[in-house]
C-alpha cells in the first residue's frame, strides 16, 4: 500500500481578533526561539499566515464599519500616550 503525504489538520478560525493576535504573538515567540524543528517551523508559518489574514481582514471590515459610521470619512483619533 503506497504511503499518501500527511496534510496538517485544517485549522480551527481564531474566535476574536483578540484571540489571533495572542496566538500570532506567541508564534512568533515560539519561531523567534529557534527550538522548532523545519517541519514544525512550516506548520507555525502557515498557521501565522492565516491569522494575520485573520486579523487584516478583522480590521479592514472594522474600519469600513467606521466609515460608515462617520459618512464616508475617516476620523484620525490621537493616540493614547504610551507608557513607559
Amino acid at each position: 500500500m503506497a504511503r499518501t503525504a500527511q496534510h496538517p489538520p485544517p485549522s480551527l478560525p481564531p474566535k476574536s481578533f483578540e484571540s489571533a493576535l495572542a496566538e500570532l504573538e506567541a508564534l512568533v515567540q515560539t519561531m523567534e526561539a529557534g527550538k522548532l524543528n523545519l517541519e514544525e517551523s512550516l506548520a507555525a508559518y502557515q498557521r501565522g499566515t492565516e491569522l494575520l489574514k485573520y486579523c487584516q481582514s478583522t480590521l479592514a471590515a472594522a474600519e469600513q464599519r467606521i466609515r460608515v459610521l462617520e459618512g464616508g470619512t475617516l476620523v484620525e483619533f490621537p493616540a493614547p500616550p504610551q507608557e513607559n
